[in-house]
């Protein structure tokens, strides 16, 4: 049995559809949180065992680089709770159809947008 159908083999020429660029930013967003909880247990650790350890800490994270981390961790954590709140949503029954999830992802995105904006006006 032939199969006939059409193989892309372009992979640049495949457009995903909103609602499948938020899920996989979602998992993105876990992964990027999982590594941020180990360096920020890590901070925390330090900062507790001693004046010195804390001041080292603090001198760390004062830094430009360290601030756009922390934005970077702070934005991945605003997404991933907007686009879990949006799954959750999904698991009740609302924004399954095509169009209403369009809707529902664009939404996400533009409020993780304000969310990443507010966190850099709050960190700098």
């Amino acid at each position: 049995m032939k199969k006939q159908r059409p193989v892309n083999l372009d992979l640049t020429t495949i457009q995903f559809p909103a609602a499948a660029i938020s899920s996989i930013l979602h998992r993105i967003s876990g992964v990027i949180m999982l590594v941020a909880v180990g360096i920020l247990v890590w901070a925390l650790a330090v900062s507790l065992q001693s004046a010195d350890g804390f001041a080292m800490v603090h001198g760390l994270f004062s830094s430009w680089i360290a601030k756009f981390v922390a934005w970077g961790i702070l934005t991945a954590l605003g997404y991933h709770l907007l686009a879990g709140i949006r799954h959750m949503f999904m698991d009740q029954g609302y924004f399954e159809e095509i169009k209403s999830g369009r809707i529902s992802a664009q939404i996400v995105f533009v409020l993780a947008i304000v969310a990443s904006a507010l966190a850099g006006v709050w960190l700098w």
